[in-house]
């Protein structure tokens, strides 16, 4: 079933009005007026996920929060001085 191509890609304000057309539109129809998207992806960085308590993990978020720090530097602090104490 082909559709008619004369309908443009309406303007936005917003990402959500954007969002909500696309809800009942198909991209497939304005794919050809979509802008060329560029990006870079690293895929050399690894992220590990470890499963921990979690009363451990809502006192470490505690922490963190208390230093104005993300939980995931304060676990790699810890652990880098835990690891040094050990070699």
């Amino acid at each position: 079933m082909t559709k008619s191509k004369s309908e443009s890609l309406p303007r936005f304000g917003s990402l959500d009005e954007l969002v909500k057309f696309f809800d009942t539109h198909d991209l497939d129809e304005y794919w050809a007026e979509m802008p060329e998207a560029h990006f870079e992806v690293d895929i050399k960085r690894k992220t590990h996920l470890f499963v921990i308590d979690t009363e451990l993990a809502n006192k470490l978020t505690e922490i963190a929060k208390s230093r104005k720090i993300s939980s995931e530097a304060l676990i790699n602090v810890w652990l880098k001085e835990k690891i040094q104490e050990q070699v």
